[in-house]
């Protein structure tokens, strides 16, 4: 158990530590991409995990709850964007839109499935014995941790929104017993966040620390 926790630790509240007041902006993906690597291999050897587990759900995607979601997204996105800078409103679509359509093929694959490996499985299957017991709970938490691996950005913006994000990702995954589905959520929550004018609160090369 001490070692579960040193890991918990480790991967949830020292690794967003460093990255938000040691690590330079440049070594996100570097640092992601290592994390994920070892939380590969700590699922690896998870007992009891089986890797068939991550794509049990394919074939059961909840497409009114993904529906719902994109459009709720949309709308916050869009109420955002009007009350903090509404000259943003849809700027990258409008001005480059061969980078918005990179951005929405490889955003999935090389930010969302990274950080959904190391959020959902990992954390409710390898670290299950130290969450809350309940449904809600555990689903709280872990919205709340996700949200706290973005302190990077130094913004409450990406503090709320990675928080209700988190919510709906731990609910696909944890309840609906679904990773595909989050995935699939985490995926088009950050084509929307990027289209409709919010990727400049996301991007790395504008983070400034307040210290």
């Amino acid at each position: 158990m001490t070692r579960l926790w040193v890991e918990f630790l480790a991967f949830f509240v020292g690794a967003p530590l460093a990255m938000a007041v040691l690590l330079p902006p440049s070594a996100l993906f570097p640092v992601l991409f290592f994390f994920t690597a070892v939380g590969l291999a700590l699922l690896h050897r998870t007992p009891g995990f089986r890797w068939s587990e991550v794509w049990d759900g394919a074939g059961r995607i909840g497409w009114g709850f993904v529906g719902a979601f994109t459009l709720l997204t949309v709308a916050t996105a869009w109420a955002v964007v009007q009350a903090t800078a509404p000259e943003q409103m849809g700027l990258l679509l409008r001005l480059n839109p061969s980078l918005m359509l990179a951005i929405a093929l490889l955003y999935p694959l090389l930010s969302a499935l990274p950080q959904e490996i190391v959020f959902r499985p990992l954390f409710f299957r390898r670290y299950g014995a130290l969450l809350p017991s309940g449904t809600w709970a555990p689903v709280v938490l872990n919205a709340a941790i996700f949200s706290f691996a973005h302190l990077m950005y130094w913004s409450w913006i990406v503090a709320a929104m990675t928080f209700s994000g988190g919510l709906a990702f731990a609910w696909a995954y944890h309840v609906r017993r679904n990773f595909p589905e989050a995935v699939l959520l985490h995926s088009l929550a950050g084509i929307v966040v990027f289209a409709m004018g919010l990727g400049a609160f996301f991007y790395s090369g504008n983070i400034a620390r307040p210290f």
